[in-house]
């Protein structure tokens, strides 16, 4: 099976910028995108062969994750328990032999002025995460919002206590990947350095002066059922770029 994540910082903008081609090469089974900033009745994106499951937010022009799946989930769900719709941050698709959480999860914001909100959310998604694991295995995807460690990001020592890269929001990252779960890119590739997301300042995608910060996170007990993770770094139309997990479930 072959699942995708992409930031596409606006849907409308990337599907000018060759979206569908891009999606059609890469073939998924399951292709979850965040920061969609559409409503449900701005949506004109459906793909043929693919149900789609998208979550807005209450503010337009804002936020947002969609799920597109050729296989037909059993159940779907949005939010973490009731919350987060407000800002279409979480969608939950269960299959027969595994949960997708499909996530973007909320910046800090420069200052770390949203820091205790991330905070909260962190602790909710990782119990989240903690309960559906005691019913079947879980692959958390979406743009996690941190460069984990310094292997993570470009310029690692100037950038500390950054949003993204602060000392709380790393320590989170290390409490959800102690609590049964593993970061996929990394246990695969332990020394490969590749980046994710690029800001649009200072021709940092042209210099590869970037982060890692979209992710696949697998419940352990399947990490031996991972084929490969791709960092599709080739693909433009965001300034993130899609991930790509191929897994035997």
């Amino acid at each position: 099976m072959r699942l995708t994540t992409f930031n596409v910082n606006g849907l409308r903008a990337c599907w000018k910028k060759d979206f569908l081609e891009s999606f059609n090469n890469i073939g998924a089974d399951i292709f979850s995108i965040q920061e969609t900033k559409l409503q449900e009745d701005q949506f004109e994106f459906d793909i043929d062969g693919y149900e789609r499951y998208l979550s807005s937010a209450e503010k337009k022009g804002y936020s947002g994750t969609c799920t597109y799946t050729k296989i037909k989930p059993l159940n779907v769900t949005y939010g973490i328990n009731g919350k987060y719709n407000d800002e279409g941050r979480v969608i939950t698709l269960e299959f027969e032999k595994f949960f997708l959480v499909n996530a973007y999860v909320p910046n800090a914001q420069e200052g770390l002025k949203r820091l205790d909100y991330r905070m909260i959310f962190e602790d909710d998604m990782r119990q989240y995460l903690i309960s559906l694991d005691k019913i079947k295995p879980i692959i958390y995807c979406g743009d996690l919002n941190v460069a984990h460690n310094e292997i993570d990001i470009k310029n690692a020592k100037s950038n500390v206590g950054n949003p993204g890269f602060s000392n709380e929001e790393r320590a989170k990252m290390t409490d959800l990947l102690s609590s049964g779960f593993i970061d996929t890119f990394r246990y695969m590739y332990p020394e490969e350095v590749k980046y994710s997301w690029w800001s649009y300042r200072f021709n940092a995608r042209a210099n590869n002066a970037g982060w890692r910060i979209d992710y696949f996170v697998v419940s352990d007990r399947i990490k031996d059922l991972i084929e490969k993770v791709d960092i599709r770094n080739d693909i433009y139309g965001s300034d993130h770029c899609p991930v790509v997990l191929d897994i035997n479930i």
